[in-house]
């Protein structure tokens, strides 16, 4: 461990203690602080701060940047002025003025080479150096080496993988790329920064960086699955999620959320998400779709907490397989559902499903902001979701209950064998998809003006070569293809990642939600799986055991689409990841990243910009959309900040019309340079420093990057 002053020690603990009990008591964030990953309790990503608004964010320069050693997708804390953020194989701990380091700590206990203090804080990104790190002797390295993760390895930045030794990322446990959580203390125990390393959670002092005094062993405990996400803290409870893998029926760890104390360590409750023999729900999985039902989990980064209820609201992913669901025949309750449980007992209140028997990988990315709503004449507290189906949902956060009516409408029925298909599926009636969810060759197929010939008539090529692309509308499902029989593909919108992925949603406190909204697609189809028996044990296994996205599952169809056959890679055409693409963009009509303000009151759509450079498009064609999985930020300044592109930029929008006001390469790079730069594929902040002054923050290309007024 390496402290820089005493004095920023001294700041960081002085008002640490009865100031922030009183915080945590009341459930507020003071004005100045990023207490969550996502701000606040009620995960809306706002800002109350206004020091950097409309007016003035054109003069934002880059204050100072750290070079991280991991934590690509995180999102730093600020309280009082410190930040806290993982980083690799450790948790630092930076005052928010100036980038110097306070403390780093490793749950490895190891001791490596500290930041030269020149390199610690920079107006251009520095190469990643190890810091110092300090977990006292004896520490628990967390789980040993082990199996794929689950949706939190394999999704950008997971932590599936992160529990053991010598595993991604080297130096021993990874602490999730996610982000970290804070307790504010009690007034008679300092506060605590918690955090996971695969199966185990974490806490610290977040005063000195020391494993904290009382929580299990040596400061951590073992959860019992494996978890890439964010301590979700409500008074002293923490939630957690699971990483457990997407094969359907193969393992035994179970993606149950689960809570446990923040003082000792203890654990308090685990939440079922696919109801055993004799619970209520449990004839939506068929007779024995239930037993060992892998997925269904809670893969997402964090839970909201309406604070003053105590409700906790758990994202609960589809079930597994992704794309072939014969063995679970039914609505799979409550896989694609937001289920709201009592925080401190985990006791189920209500849930609302957004997809039924998921067929799709549409998971459920984030739960929502929680928002006050005026719906029917009257007030009502509420959730507002939307994910990666693109359906903009409004519920009464009390009851589950639509604020904006929801309907259920007839879908198209594939031809899989032994599929089932839900024949109905929900949809808001206000506003439309956010991205296009249906394709019509003769209205969506990208053209020449769009973007260029020679795109244009690749997209054509690669519409022969498949065999064209059958939609159906919304929902439309993986047909069936035949071995053997020609190329004859499915096309899925609005893909694997989008509509809206892990970033989520940002909400102002009039109800005003601002979401990045990808364009995307899936294409392929669903075909047999061929088998081979064992002679002695006379087991079926798949002949092709690491067909990708389902890892030696013996179930029997999955996912497959055209390729030409090569003999030395038996995976080709197997596995899910391919879309209708040609020259490294898609082949539907553009935009295909979009930063869209919705009226959570009314369902109103207010603008659309645009989000997102292609940079390997003429000068006048560049502006398409090139957006991710992160999300926007906005502030009482007016402004919503946004990374999540591919084009290496990070951006400053008027809140109010979508107006672009501002942007800076994420490499430090002027902006007429070529190139890309380091992309920032995580959530932005703001926070006030010691001295009051307000900062914007976001990782990208390797660092944190801290931005101000000049």
């Amino acid at each position: 461990m390496r402290l820089v002053t005493g004095i920023v020690v001294a700041l960081a603990a002085g008002a640490a203690g009865a100031v922030w009990a009183q915080a945590q008591k009341a459930g507020v964030v003071p004005p100045g602080d990023w207490q969550t990953i996502n701000r606040d309790f009620a995960a809306t990503r706002y800002s109350p701060l206004t020091q950097i608004n409309a007016s003035n964010v054109a003069n934002l320069k880059l204050a100072w940047s750290f070079p991280m050693q991991g934590g690509g997708t995180s999102v730093p804390l600020a309280v009082n002025g410190i930040m806290y953020i993982s980083n690799g194989s450790r948790v630092t701990a930076i005052d928010g003025e100036s980038g110097m380091e306070v403390w780093s700590f490793s749950p490895s206990g190891a001791t490596t080479t500290p930041l030269p203090t020149d390199a610690q804080a920079q107006s251009v990104a520095a190469p990643a150096t190890p810091a110092a790190a300090g977990a006292p002797q004896g520490a628990p390295a967390g789980a040993p080496d082990g199996g794929r993760g689950g949706r939190a390895a394999a999704g950008p930045g997971g932590g599936g993988q992160a529990g053991g030794r010598g595993g991604r990322g080297g130096g021993g446990p990874q602490v999730s790329a996610r982000g970290l959580g804070y307790w504010p203390g009690d007034g008679t125990r300092a506060p605590r920064i918690l955090f996971l390393t695969g199966n185990r959670l974490w806490a610290i002092d977040a005063q000195t960086g020391k494993a904290a005094e009382g929580f299990g062993e040596n400061g951590s405990v073992a959860i019992g699955v494996s978890a890439g996400g964010v301590p979700s803290i409500y008074k002293n409870v923490a939630i957690v999620g699971a990483s457990s893998t997407e094969n359907p029926q193969e393992g035994n760890a179970i993606g149950n959320p689960r809570a446990f104390d923040v003082v000792t360590g203890k654990k308090l409750w685990e939440f079922q998400t696919v109801p055993k023999a004799g619970e209520k729900y449990n004839e939506t999985w068929g007779p024995n779709g239930w037993q060992n039902r892998q997925g269904t989990n809670m893969w997402a980064f964090a839970a909201p907490i309406d604070y003053d209820r105590g409700i906790a609201y758990l994202p609960i992913a589809g079930p597994a397989a992704n794309y072939y669901g014969g063995d679970r025949p039914g609505n799979n309750v409550y896989g694609n559902s937001i289920v709201a449980v009592d925080a401190q007992t985990g006791r189920y209140k209500w849930h609302f499903q957004t997809v039924h028997h998921d067929l799709w990988d549409s998971d459920m990315p984030s739960a929502g902001a929680l928002v006050e709503v005026t719906a029917n004449g009257r007030r009502s507290p509420a959730i507002a979701h939307v994910g990666k189906t693109s359906y903009f949902f409004v519920l009464n956060r009390e009851n589950g209950k639509p604020l904006i009516p929801v309907e259920e409408r007839p879908v198209p029925k594939g031809d899989v064998p032994t599929e089932w298909y839900a024949t109905t599926q929900p949809f808001p009636v206000k506003p439309g998809p956010l991205a296009p969810t249906s394709f019509n060759k003769d209205t969506d197929l990208v053209r020449p003006e769009d973007t260029t010939p020679e795109h244009a008539a690749a997209c054509q090529a690669t519409w022969d070569r498949e065999g064209g692309f059958i939609n159906l509308g919304p929902f439309t499902p993986f047909m069936y293809h035949a071995d053997g029989a020609p190329p004859k593909s499915t096309i899925q919108l609005p893909g694997g990642t989008g509509g809206v992925n892990w970033g989520g949603a940002a909400a102002d406190p009039n109800g005003i939600v601002y979401v990045n909204a990808q364009s995307g697609n899936l294409a392929g189809w669903v075909e047999k799986v061929e088998m081979v028996e064992d002679p002695v044990t006379k087991r079926q296994t798949p002949k092709i055991a690491n067909w990708p996205d389902s890892f030696g599952s013996r179930q029997p169809y999955n996912r497959a689409f055209y390729a030409p056959p090569n003999p030395a890679q038996p995976t080709a055409g197997k596995g899910p990841f391919h879309s209708f693409t040609a020259n490294g963009m898609p082949c539907t009509r553009p935009p295909w990243g979009q930063l869209i303000a919705v009226n959570a009151n009314t369902g109103e759509i207010l603008w659309k910009s645009v989000l997102g450079l292609r940079l390997n498009m003429p000068a006048d064609k560049q502006l398409l959309g090139n957006s991710g999985s992160a999300g926007p930020t906005v502030t009482a300044g007016g402004l919503v900040f946004v990374g999540a592109t591919g084009d290496g930029r990070f951006r400053a929008f008027d809140a109010k019309t979508g107006k672009q006001l501002w942007e800076s390469r994420t490499d430090g790079q002027p902006l007429t340079t070529a190139g890309n730069g380091g992309s920032a594929n995580a959530n932005p902040m703001t926070y006030t420093s010691r001295s009051g002054k307000q900062f914007v923050g976001i990782v990208a290309g390797g660092n944190l990057r801290v931005f101000a007024l000049s």
